[in-house]
């Protein structure tokens, strides 16, 4: 699929069949979710731009990269994004943060908002959205939807899982935004939930039915 990166790298992947096993418990998801995003956060950053600084090592003076422009953003989709965002933050201390309230009707499985909050110069970041499943993408639209009213047009996907039907719907609202995902699974199922998946991630993240 085009403008779909799969991070492949063994150790996401070993961590990522962990998390998939229902009798992983809800400590052992929580803390292999922060160390997912590490991995991921590292790959979705790798062609961001440098500039080289004059800084003062303890021999001498030197030029050295470092990030150029203004922090990221990292756009979280409440609650279960919140994994995500920590791992991420982890790793990029200095990010701006977005939150954006969103919550899944069970009739419709349309995203209603409750809130939202980001950064008043988002539309001078580069924004990464987040969130643990792609499935029906009606969340991660809408969050997307969103983020560009506030400006932002350049943006990223980053998720745990992707069902090919959210990534075809994602990609018509959004053609615009790569999306990066651990692994695509084979489908929906009746109620919007990936399968095989790993069940309803923020659930398995908190502790709660």
């Amino acid at each position: 699929m085009e403008n779909v990166k799969v991070i492949d790298h063994p150790l996401v992947q070993h961590k990522l069949t962990i998390m998939r096993n229902k009798d992983t418990s809800t400590a052992s998801f929580r803390r292999l979710l922060r160390e997912i995003a590490h991995l991921l956060c590292y790959e979705i950053t790798r062609d961001l731009e440098l500039e080289d600084i004059d800084i003062e090592t303890p021999i001498q003076p030197m030029k050295s990269p470092a990030l150029k422009g203004k922090k990221l953003v990292f756009a979280s989709i409440l609650r279960a994004g919140n994994g995500l965002l920590e791992g991420m933050l982890d790793l990029v201390p200095s990010a701006r943060v977005s939150h954006i309230g969103l919550y899944r009707d069970p009739e419709t499985l349309e995203a209603i908002e409750y809130y939202f909050k980001a950064p008043s110069d988002v539309a001078d970041r580069l924004v990464v959205v987040v969130d643990p499943m792609l499935a029906t993408a009606n969340s991660a639209i809408t969050a997307v939807d969103r983020i560009k009213r506030r400006g932002a047009d350049n943006l990223r996907f980053l998720c745990l899982l992707a069902a090919p039907e959210g990534i075809i719907r994602f990609q018509e609202a959004h053609p615009d935004v790569p999306i990066y995902t651990a692994a695509i699974d084979e489908k929906l199922n009746e109620k919007g939930y990936i399968v095989p998946g790993l069940g309803d991630a923020g659930d398995r993240m908190y502790g709660t039915r």
